[in-house]
């Protein structure tokens, strides 16, 4: 990964124009433990990863909070309960959830909850 300071990744703000990205990332960068995530946020957006609920499935384990630095899309199925933390997810992987009963949060949402960062597997 890209090395980035806290004053880079600022500079890198002002290109996104996604407005709810650089509110995450202004999130992130406020809470220590969450730099390294605001630090991906801010580069290229091909580091920020798209995974299937299979693959998804296969790495969690029930019960188990997951981080994925992209986009949740609804190839396959997920089999355990857990909660899913991401900037996006599609409709489809959002209907599958429900049939699983696992919860789907936007990763603002899960710093202001955590902001400690604890108990997060980050998948990538």
């Amino acid at each position: 990964m890209q090395k980035l300071s806290r004053t880079k990744i600022k500079s890198h703000l002002r290109n996104k124009t996604n407005s709810e990205l650089v509110e995450t990332i202004s999130l992130a960068l406020k809470h220590k433990p969450w730099n390294k995530i605001a630090k991906t946020l801010a580069s290229s957006s091909n580091k920020q990863k798209s995974l299937n609920l299979s693959q998804i499935d296969k790495e969690a384990k029930a019960g188990d909070t997951i981080l994925i630095t992209g986009k949740i899309l609804s190839e396959g199925n997920l089999t355990k309960k857990v909660v899913l933390v991401a900037l996006s997810i599609s409709e489809h992987a959002k209907e599958k959830l429900k049939e699983s009963k696992s919860e789907f949060v936007k990763i603002k949402e899960e710093i202001k909850r955590n902001p400690k960062f604890e108990g997060v597997k980050l998948i990538q």
